[in-house]
């Protein structure tokens, strides 16, 4: 991701502060200068830094807590500048009303990223047990009902629109009765974008507000504009009252610490941010946690909130087998599909506080491209070898490698990988270890 520049600056600079044997006011001064430059390549306001820059030297000059070094000291108050410049620890969170339709209205100039946050938020709100429809109001864009068709279909939601009518407000307003008495739990509206005529634009969506009136208003704003992104904020506000942001494009661009600052300063809370491509790459945005990994800290909610989702059921027997060490390369293949769902290892690995940017990033390729790797082997075994692996010769490797486009050597790497595994899992089983009391051997 784009941040991880800005992520890595910053922890290089804590770092270089954390080995100084002696933090005096020289030592305080280089630290500040690290930051600022920093978060101006990242471009955040100038008076944003220097505001920040004079709170962290007025904190650090301070008497002391008890029981906290000066250097502690100073990277906790980092932290905190560094939330509170990106809208302090209030909760963010998009709340949807219960019993009743929610409806969200998104809203943005054409190339924001919309229409791909709409399919990323509607499948967001699945994810949260809800059923979710959608409606195109874009008549300006072409093929723009078909696109949005095309992205929420994978989740198992519903597009409405109109291909032929050119009105987007009756559009929104058909659409918002169709959902309604499917009993929907929430309408995202998904509107036209504007170029050249914002005027025009901002004429679209005050109309459909008044006639649709939707729950919440939800701007979505494109992270590479970076502090432009608090005039778009600004002038959608003053047309009409903006509920929540959304930061899209996050992961291709250097400037996303100026969009998010800037978005920040105007006091409407982001509800998400967009750091990817994929259906999944939609982030709730939560400052004290996004700060925690961007300076290295980790976020361990978050990540166990991945955990959980990649989870793949397992039956208690299957677990028990397992956990007595009678794995087998399907045991195996199942915790690379969990790891697979968690996300890119770096992104995962950034969530584990002391391992951010511990780990060469050429190390954490490796990895990810072995185990994409071993799940093709697994892929081309048949049931019987991946359920008794010691029926796995010569023969049956040169066959398995060929089929999976690896090499021999690949297929004995992953047989190693699994006898270890195992090995270890029967060891831990012997010596009763906790985790194994009460199941069978």
């Amino acid at each position: 991701m784009a941040l991880e520049k800005l992520g890595l600056s910053l922890h290089d600079s804590i770092r270089k502060l954390v080995r100084i044997p002696v933090v005096d006011e020289k030592a305080i001064e280089e630290y500040l200068r690290d930051i600022q430059r920093a978060l101006l390549q990242a471009d955040v306001n100038v008076n944003i830094v220097l505001e920040l820059s004079e709170r962290i030297r007025k904190g650090a000059k301070k008497e002391l807590p008890s029981g906290i070094s000066r250097r502690d000291h100073i990277v906790r108050l980092t932290y905190e500048e560094i939330v509170r410049i990106l809208g302090g620890e209030k909760e963010t969170k998009l709340e949807l009303k219960s019993g009743r339709p929610n409806i969200l209205m998104l809203v943005g100039i054409q190339g924001s990223g919309k229409t791909t946050t709409v399919a990323k938020l509607a499948r967001d709100l699945v994810k949260r047990g809800m059923k979710v429809g959608v409606i195109c109001t874009d008549t300006f864009r072409p093929g723009a009902l078909a696109q949005l068709k095309q992205m929420t279909q994978n989740i198992g939601v519903r597009t409405f629109g109109e291909e032929k009518e050119k009105n987007a407000v009756k559009i929104a307003k058909r659409g918002v009765d169709s959902f309604i008495e499917e009993k929907v739990d929430a309408i995202l509206i998904d509107t036209a974008g504007r170029h050249k005529n914002e005027d025009e634009l901002l004429s679209e969506m005050k109309a459909m507000a008044q006639h649709v009136r939707p729950d919440q208003i939800i701007l979505v704003v494109d992270g590479t504009i970076g502090q432009q992104a608090s005039i778009q904020a600004e002038k959608f506000n003053a047309t009409t009252s903006i509920g929540g942001i959304i930061i899209s494009k996050l992961d291709s661009s250097a400037r996303g610490g100026g969009a998010l600052s800037a978005v920040a300063t105007t006091g409407a809370p982001i509800l998400y941010i967009g750091t990817g491509e994929k259906a999944e790459d939609l982030e709730s945005f939560e400052p004290s946690q996004f700060v925690g990994r961007l300076l290295g800290m980790g976020d361990i909610t978050s990540l166990i909130t991945k955990v959980r989702e990649a989870e793949i059921p397992t039956s208690k027997k299957r677990l028990k087998a397992v956990m007595s060490g009678k794995l087998t390369l399907v045991d195996v293949y199942e915790q690379l599909e969990s790891m697979r769902r968690l996300g890119p290892l770096g992104k995962v690995l950034s969530m584990v506080p002391g391992l951010g940017y511990n780990i060469p990033k050429d190390q954490i390729e490796n990895v990810e491209i072995k185990m994409k790797r071993w799940r093709h082997v697994i892929d081309s075994m048949t049931e019987e070898e991946k359920r008794t692996p010691k029926i796995l010769n010569s023969k049956r490797i040169r066959r398995i490698a060929k089929g999976s486009g690896t090499k021999e050597k690949d297929v004995r790497e992953l047989i190693q990988q699994y006898r270890m595994m195992r090995k270890m899992m029967r060891t831990l089983a012997r010596k009763k270890t906790p985790l194994f009391k009460g199941m069978p051997r």
